[in-house]
């Protein structure tokens, strides 16, 4: 499974480029569709398959408690992004296991990750 990642508008560019030179599929939202709203960040992630990587944790309200339709997973970073690569060094690692993460909303942190099933 190749995974395609939309990296939200808080995913700061050097992890953005760091994700691309491993050879993966990053959209940003800051590059090609800012100052769009959440509902809208999800639909695409949505539409075009790919697990969203964030800093916001709106999406989790989002998805359980307003009950949008999820993305195939959504990352949920949960450390400070220094240095400005950290968000894709926390993130490759599990592009290695995808079945681990896909259909998860997966918090990821610097020692630890907890998973949550997108769908009950």
């Amino acid at each position: 499974m190749k995974v395609r990642l939309l990296a939200n508008e808080n995913i700061p560019a050097p992890s953005i480029a760091l994700l691309r030179s491993a050879d993966v599929d990053v959209l940003s939202i800051a590059q090609s569709h800012r100052a769009i709203s959440d509902i809208e960040v999800l639909q695409l992630a949505r539409e075009q398959r790919r697990w969203l990587l964030t800093y916001d944790r709106d999406y989790g309200a989002l998805v359980f408690e307003r009950g949008m339709e999820p993305p195939p997973a959504i990352l949920l970073l949960r450390q400070e992004s220094q240095p400005a690569t950290r968000a894709a060094e926390l993130v490759l690692p599990l592009l290695e296991t995808p079945e681990e993460v896909d259909g998860y909303f997966v918090v990821v942190g610097e020692r630890a990750l907890r998973r949550r099933p997108l769908r009950a």
